[in-house]
């Protein structure tokens, strides 16, 4: 939904299932028309869609994208954002390290990216910017050298070219967002302006570059690092990279007692990726790549575990965990206080809680449509409060 200063705020339907494109209007017919109907009556509402590359195929047939338009027009809907960070299945089976392939090395990668910006530059509102979210080049573990990075570049230079031709066919403004996570090629701040600096290092002549390539900040990833939001937005929004997007999610946060280590194997599940960060309180210390790493190196070294933990596990906006374990709302609060003092530094916000189907069950609240809608008022809380919404 449009909020003040020309926000927008969605939450993202990788949420539901959805592999090709007729499960992913099946979650929308489903879920998201009845959280519409709850938090949005009367208004416009904003959709932040997740399409694998099967269904960005699948939808892009005119036949099809025609129908969806009309369905979008139906029910006063739109999309301004698409999630292009999982490029195949993202629920029920094991997807961890998998999630970063392909990764921005493979042509495969830049193919999907850019079939997800013509499918966006048809459903895009006029006068409406338009983002997409993707992987931040590839991950730690996949052993990117100097030959790699360079192919990372090219690619991403010609999908930026690619969206500057759209807008110049379209008068749109699209911008793709490489997303920082933990272990990723770029996790942190300061590896965004490194990336970017190097890049610009390798193209210098592509002025136009920092207007279609930026960042999709998530909230859970850089609380995960340790990093305290006005810093990090400031140090990337001031060095001219551009905010695609801001995710707002919470990360999990625990002190690694005893007993809050045995409790932490709830959360070790097969499907997601649960990188840990170890700290001493202040500064990051050891990163584990997931959760039974992490347990394992508890086991082992017990007088070097640090003084708090932070998980890569996406938990409810507004349910605070309870019983030892926190959360990172602070992050969340942080980045919208840093929002609201530079309104026109990010257009885009979406509620990202993908972890719906893993997470305890003490954590849910409801089904997955009372969680979302409480997301919803959480945040639509906390936006007014700062004047956002």
């Amino acid at each position: 939904m449009e909020l003040n200063h020309g926000l927008h705020l969605g939450y993202c339907t990788n949420i539901h299932r959805g592999e090709d494109w007729a499960s992913t209007w099946r979650g929308l017919e489903e879920y998201t028309l009845q959280v519409r109907r709850r938090v949005a009556k009367g208004r416009k509402y904003g959709i932040g869609l997740r399409l694998s590359e099967r269904a960005a195929r699948e939808l892009s047939a005119p036949c099809q994208m025609a129908e969806f338009q009309e369905w979008l027009e139906k029910h006063d809907c739109y999309v301004f954002t698409i999630n292009g960070f999982p490029y195949g299945n993202f629920h029920g089976e094991r997807v961890k390290e998998e999630v970063f392939k392909p990764d921005w090395t493979s042509p495969k990668r830049l193919e999907y990216t850019k079939l997800l910006f013509d499918l966006l530059a048809q459903l895009l509102p006029a006068g409406m910017s338009g983002s997409v979210s993707t992987l931040p080049g590839s991950h730690k573990e996949f052993g990117v050298g100097k030959e790699e990075l360079g192919l990372i570049f090219d690619h991403l230079q010609v999908c930026s070219q690619h969206i500057e031709s759209l807008r110049e066919k379209t008068g749109k403004d699209l911008h793709l967002g490489l997303e920082p996570e933990p272990l990723g090629l770029v996790e942190t701040s300061g590896e965004v302006l490194k990336f970017f600096g190097l890049y610009l290092d390798r193209h210098p002549r592509d002025g136009r570059f920092l207007r279609n390539v930026g960042v999709n900040y998530d909230c859970c990833h850089l609380a995960v690092e340790f990093e305290e939001a006005d810093e990090a937005l400031s140090r990337i929004a001031d060095a001219g990279v551009r905010l695609s997007k801001l995710h707002l999610s919470s990360a999990l946060k625990l002190k690694p007692t005893v007993e809050n280590l045995e409790r932490l194997k709830e959360f070790d599940e097969p499907v997601y990726f649960h990188q840990v960060i170890a700290s001493d309180g202040v500064n990051p210390l050891r990163r584990f790549r997931d959760i039974p790493e992490a347990l394992e190196f508890a086991r082992s070294m017990p007088g070097q575990v640090g003084e708090e933990w932070r998980v890569h596990f996406h938990i409810p906006l507004h349910a605070s965990p309870t019983g030892g374990f926190g959360d990172t709302q602070d992050h969340i609060l942080g980045c919208l206080d840093w929002l609201a003092a530079r309104p026109k530094a990010c257009q885009h916000l979406e509620m990202e809680t993908y972890t719906w189907e893993v997470l305890p069950v003490e954590l849910r609240a409801g089904d997955v449509v009372d969680q979302l809608c409480a997301e919803y008022d959480w945040t639509l809380g906390e936006m007014r409060k700062r004047g956002l919404a």
